[in-house]
């Protein structure tokens, strides 16, 4: 891969070289490119609010993120970001990383899709959040430069039909598992992509529990 994108150099330890064989071999390559992409943006917004952070975890997260949603999991009780959390780990204590790092790494990758939350932790689970959310809703997009938008597509493109496609991988990795969508954006992705699908709604789930009032 190219060493170094819109000013970005793309981390080639061990460890990063593990987990880019790991993703390439197993996710498709609108996925592959679009951890790639993550990593670039949430990198280049951090070197812009002056943050300190470990590229090489934080490219580890991106690599990660969407593990989840691949076909070993889709039986899962879990939310896709904890199964991709959970893989991420497996991995970073196979290669020796400190059980502090990857708590951390567990964290940005479980709560990449809750928002509110990543940008007041630590610079890296942050960093994981918005560089996805960069890339698949366009999130702060004007602070990134054209040239830095267009090196980095150039480099690893956006497919056509992109939007559409990302939608319906998401759906695909949670449509048998619609009840681990509740209180996440992912409960928008099952509601456009399924019509049989039914919100779980919290004040329904209040009124309605057991309790007498």
């Amino acid at each position: 891969m190219k060493k170094t994108i819109a000013g970005v150099d793309i981390p080639d330890g061990a460890v990063a070289r593990a987990a880019t064989d790991r993703i390439r071999a197993t996710e498709s390559e609108l996925m592959f490119h679009h951890s790639l992409r993550a990593f670039l943006f949430g990198a280049l917004t951090g070197y812009r609010e002056g943050l300190t952070f470990d590229a090489e975890l934080l490219y580890v997260g991106a690599m990660f993120h969407n593990v989840g949603l691949n076909a070993q999991h889709q039986r899962s009780a879990c939310r896709f970001e904890v199964d991709g959390a959970n893989a991420a780990r497996e991995f970073l204590r196979q290669h020796g990383v400190s059980e502090n790092a990857i708590g951390e790494v567990w964290a940005a990758i479980a709560l990449h899709t809750t928002p509110g939350i990543p940008e007041h932790m630590s610079p890296l689970v942050a960093l994981t959040s918005a560089g996805v959310h960069m890339d698949v809703r366009g999130a702060r997009y004007d602070e990134f430069t054209a040239q830095q938008r267009d090196e980095i597509v150039q480099a690893y493109p956006r497919e056509s039909g992109f939007k559409k496609k990302i939608i319906e991988a998401y759906a695909r990795g949670m449509e048998h598992r619609p009840e681990t969508t509740f209180g996440t954006v992912n409960a928008d992705v099952l509601d456009r992509w399924d019509p049989n699908y039914r919100r779980l709604n919290f004040c329904g789930l209040v009124l309605g529990s057991d309790w007498p009032n």
